[in-house]
C-alpha cells in the first residue's frame, strides 16, 4: 500500500533481501554508496588476492589474503541479509572451537604415536594442543592471581604474537588446501620427485607414494617427459634416496632408464629443487634439454604449498602435485610444514613485538 503527503511519495512493502543497507537512506545512489561501504574490505582484499594469485601463485602473502577475503565477505554477506540468527551460532562455535580443537589434537597425538612410535614429530599435535590452551588461558589466569604488571604486559605480547601464529596458520591451512586444486592441464618436460626415507634400499610407503603418483601424472601425458629423482645419502641409508628411487621407477613401474635423471645431492627440500634446477638448466646449455622448460614437483600433499614456494625462490617453473597422506598422521605433517613456513617468514612476530614495545613505552610514561 502507499500514503501520499504533499508531492512526495512513501511506498511501504515486505522486508528486503538487502534490508541492513536499503532502509539506511532515501535515494538509490545513497544505497548503492552505502551497498559499496559495506563490500569495500572485501574488494580490497579480493583484488589483492586475485592480484597476486595471477602474479605469483606460490607465495605465502596469498593465504593471507584468501582469509581476509572469506572473512569480510562473509561479514558483508552476514549484515546485507540481516541474517542476524546466525550470531549466537557463530559465537557458540567460537567459544567451542578451541575446545574441540584441542580434544582432536590430544587425540590425534595419541593415534599417530601408536603408529609411529614417540619422537618430538609425532608430538607435535599435543604441543599444539598445550599452546592453545595457554593462549586462552594464560592472560586470565595472570591478571586473576594478581600477578605484577609486568608479567601481565608479557603475556600481552604472548597473547598478540599468538594470534598471528594462530590466524596465519588458519591462513595457510585453507590456502594450501585451494592451491592444491588449482587446474594443472599442462604437459610437464620434467617431473621432480622429493625424496622420503628409505627402508634398506627400498623407499618408504610415503615415497613410493609419491613415485607412484608421479608415474601416473607420466602416463596420463603420454609417457612423455622425464622424471627427477632428488635426494641424497643419509648417515643411516646404504645408498642415496635417488638411486633407490630410480631402482623403483624401473623395476616396479616399467619406466626406462633414459627417461630417470638422478639428483642425488640435496639433503633438504630447498637443495632438491636447487640441485635439480641446476641439473636442468646444465641440460639446456648442452642443447639436450627445451630452452622453456615446465617442472611437476610431486611430494606430500601436505608438503605441496613449502615445495611450490622453495621452486619460486629457486626460480623453477613449477606446479606442485600432491600424493596422498594417511588422515593419521596429516595434521602432524601439517603443523610440521607451518612451523618451517614460519620460519621463512619471521618478520610479522618481529613487527609485533616492535609494537607492543612502543606501546609499553608510551604507557610507562604516562
Amino acid at each position: 500500500m502507499s500514503r501520499t503527503s504533499g508531492d512526495s511519495s512513501i511506498r511501504y512493502s515486505g522486508i528486503q533481501p538487502c534490508q541492513f543497507v536499503l532502509r539506511k537512506g532515501n535515494h538509490g545512489m545513497t544505497n548503492y554508496f552505502q551497498l559499496l561501504l559495506l563490500y569495500a574490505p572485501a574488494i580490497i582484499f579480493g583484488l589483492l588476492f586475485l592480484w597476486d594469485l595471477h602474479k605469483e601463485p606460490r607465495q605465502f602473502r596469498n593465504a593471507i589474503w584468501f582469509l581476509l577475503l572469506l572473512l569480510t565477505l562473509g561479514g558483508a554477506l552476514l549484515l546485507q541479509f540481516g541474517m542476524r540468527w546466525l550470531i549466537l551460532p557463530l559465537v557458540i562455535l567460537l567459544i567451542a572451537s578451541p575446545l574441540l580443537v584441542v580434544a582432536f589434537l590430544l587425540a590425534n597425538t595419541v593415534i599417530v604415536i601408536r603408529h609411529e612410535g614417540i619422537s618430538l614429530t609425532t608430538l607435535l599435535p599435543g604441543l599444539l594442543a598445550l599452546a592453545v590452551v595457554a593462549y586462552m588461558f594464560l592472560s586470565p589466569l595472570l591478571a586473576g592471581f594478581g600477578a605484577p604488571s609486568w608479567l601481565q604486559k608479557l603475556a600481552g605480547l604472548i597473547d598478540l604474537e599468538a594470534t598471528w601464529f594462530f590466524f596465519s596458520f588458519l591462513a595457510l591451512l585453507l590456502y594450501s588446501s585451494f592451491y592444491r586444486l588449482l587446474p594443472r592441464k599442462r604437459r610437464y618436460d620434467y617431473i621432480i620427485i622429493h625424496g622420503a626415507g628409505l627402508r634398506g634400499e627400498e623407499p618408504t610407503p610415503l615415497l613410493q607414494g609419491r613415485l607412484d603418483k608421479a608415474v601416473d601424472l607420466w602416463k596420463r601425458q603420454g609417457r612423455l617427459g622425464r622424471f627427477v629423482v632428488s635426494g641424497g645419502q643419509g648417515p643411516d641409508e646404504v645408498i642415496s634416496e635417488a638411486r633407490a628411487m630410480a631402482q623403483y621407477l624401473r623395476n616396479s613401474c616399467g619406466v626406462p632408464a633414459e627417461a630417470i635423471i638422478m639428483e642425488d645431492r640435496s639433503t633438504t627440500t630447498l637443495e632438491n629443487l636447487r640441485y635439480s634446477k641446476q641439473i636442468l638448466d646444465d641440460r639446456y646449455e648442452m642443447g639436450t634439454g627445451p630452452e622453456h622448460y615446465r617442472v611437476a614437483l610431486v611430494t606430500s600433499d601436505y608438503h605441496v604449498f613449502r615445495a611450490s614456494e622453495y621452486a619460486s625462490k629457486v626460480g623453477l617453473n613449477a606446479d606442485g602435485i600432491g600424493s596422498h597422506t594417511k588422515g593419521y598422521y596429516w595434521p602432524t605433517a601439517f603443523i610440521r610444514e607451518f612451523v618451517a613456513i614460519t620460519r621463512m617468514h619471521w618478520w610479522p612476530y618481529l613487527v609485533l613485538a616492535l609494537g607492543w614495545a612502543v606501546w609499553v613505552g608510551i604507557s610507562l610514561l604516562n
